[in-house]
């Protein structure tokens, strides 16, 4: 989803559009409700107009007419038979209402009997407002304003006393035709998808700052293209712009060093090799001895940060790749040049079965004890980061052990050594480059092999770190493995 405004710009856009479509949905449902309490008063005033006519005092009002009934109808309704009255073939659902009149009226003590017949429900005349301060007229009123309140068109017959049974037609007052347009739940729906395009929007946009900060995060550890597409709000195509440039100068520099790294190992190669002539013809063995050895210290010194450099460049490609494979092999090749090297493997795990039909009691078996632990990695940088930490526990102490754990997420290689006299300040004083132990004077190394093991640690999403071991000091290097 491609944007030409800036953030700013679409939040002014989305709240000037929500604002619209919940005012148009705020008028609607206010227009509504008004609509239909002016059609429910309209009904509520010809009720009470209409008691009035029923008791012959005037005429009824606009829209109600007044219709005797058939004598064969007369006998049925005064046998309340009137479901009987209503078309064969539709459902007839009947609400029966008596009203009284007041003390003080014309017809004192009479009843207005009053029969709703309908084909959809049957009304709630408990719902119906009670109390003795409400006249008959009021009451009559209360039940049309009832009827108005649903679209049933129902068919309402009346009797005032004794006299005759009057069909009333008000369908022009509270019948579905007379009904207004019910624009409610439309008003609802507008604001709800109003809602929904909004967070969508929102969603969206903040999704393509999550989508580019997962492809930087990737990039350190699986690589990454040489630049990023600028897509999404302005802003954000400004930062990948940004970060394209960064990245460009970054992989400049590093090429630039690698270059000039390699011109001087190549171009020390030829005055290395005629000191290594000249020095070989020095008749003092223990002068040549210590002129050879400034000599190797020199090439090995040059060699090792090339290896550093090309650990930052981070050029080779990750692919999957068996760690259990990959650990065995390495302690193996240790092992044949007679190093005191070993690969801990941890005993076999115990998993609990689920009961069944047959079985009462739980089973459990061992899992398979050759699991391999698949890890996206880059085997390279990654065997040359646990021989170095091989190279640290040899150097240091007098064996060491290799341990491999692995979660779901994440796998743990530990290497810890024996007889180290290093704590962990110690040796985490030593991830610095160039930085050494006290006794770098006995032993090889130009102090970079743990620089190189938390960078490789870094590009596979991981950390290293050290703890008191069993045995010695442990070295525990962690690395994602999605």
């Amino acid at each position: 989803m491609r944007f030409s405004f800036r953030l700013r710009s679409l939040g002014i856009l989305w709240t000037l559009s929500a604002f619209v479509a919940g005012a148009v949905a705020a008028w609607l449902w206010v227009s509504s409700n008004a609509d239909w309490r002016a059609h429910q008063l309209r009904a509520y005033a010809g009720g009470v107009a209409l008691y009035d006519a029923l008791r012959g005092d005037s005429q009824p009002p606009a829209g109600v007419r007044l219709k005797p009934l058939s004598p064969a109808e007369t006998l049925l309704a005064n046998e309340g038979a009137f479901a009987r009255l209503q078309k064969p073939g539709k459902p007839a659902y009947i609400t029966n209402v008596s009203i009284y009149a007041d003390q003080g009226e014309f017809f004192t003590g009479s009843r207005l009997n009053i029969a709703v017949i309908s084909s959809t429900l049957r009304y709630q005349v408990s719902a119906l407002p009670q109390g003795e301060n409400r006249s008959a007229p009021e009451k009559l009123g209360a039940i049309t304003q009832l009827l108005a309140t649903y679209c049933s068109d129902p068919i309402l017959l009346a009797r005032l006393g004794n006299d005759l049974w009057w069909r009333v037609d008000g369908l022009a007052l509270w019948g579905c035709e007379a009904a207004p347009n019910d624009w409610r739940l439309a008003a609802v729906a507008l604001a709800v998808l109003a809602l929904a395009v909004l967070l969508s929007q929102v969603a969206e946009t903040a999704a393509t700052f999550d989508r580019f900060a997962q492809a930087l995060r990737a990039h350190r550890r699986f690589g990454g293209p040489e630049s990023y597409r600028a897509e999404g709000p302005a802003e954000l195509r400004e930062i990948v712009q940004a970060v394209n440039a960064y990245l460009e100068s970054e992989r400049a520099q590093l090429s630039k060093r690698a270059v000039v790294l390699s011109g001087v190992s190549h171009d020390l190669g030829t005055p290395a090799t005629r000191l290594r002539l000249r020095s070989a013809l020095i008749p003092d063995p223990e002068l040549r001895e210590k002129l050879e050895g400034d000599i190797d210290q020199m090439t090995g010194m040059i060699e090792s940060v090339l290896t550093y450099t090309r650990s930052e460049l981070n050029t080779e490609e990750p692919r999957q790749i068996s760690l259990t494979a990959l650990i065995e092999a390495l302690v193996e090749d240790y092992q044949d040049l007679g190093d005191p090297v070993s690969f801990s493997r941890r005993a076999p795990e115990m998993i609990e079965g689920g009961r069944s039909v047959f079985m009462s009691r739980t089973g459990q078996t061992l899992a398979p004890e050759e699991r391999r632990v698949l890890v996206a990695a880059r085997p390279i940088s990654l065997q040359r980061a646990l021989s170095n930490l091989i190279d640290n526990a040899l150097k240091y102490g007098r064996r060491a052990t290799v341990e491999l754990e692995a979660m779901a997420d994440r796998a743990v290689i530990t290497v810890e050594d024996e007889g180290s006299e290093f704590s962990v300040a110690d040796i985490e004083g030593m991830l610095a480059p160039f930085q050494r132990g006290p006794n770098a004077q006995s032993v090889d190394g130009f102090g970079l092999g743990l620089t190189i093991v938390a960078t490789v640690a870094e590009q596979h999403g991981g950390h290293l770190s050290f703890e008191e071991g069993r045995t010695g000091l442990r070295a525990r290097l962690e690395i994602q493995r999605g």
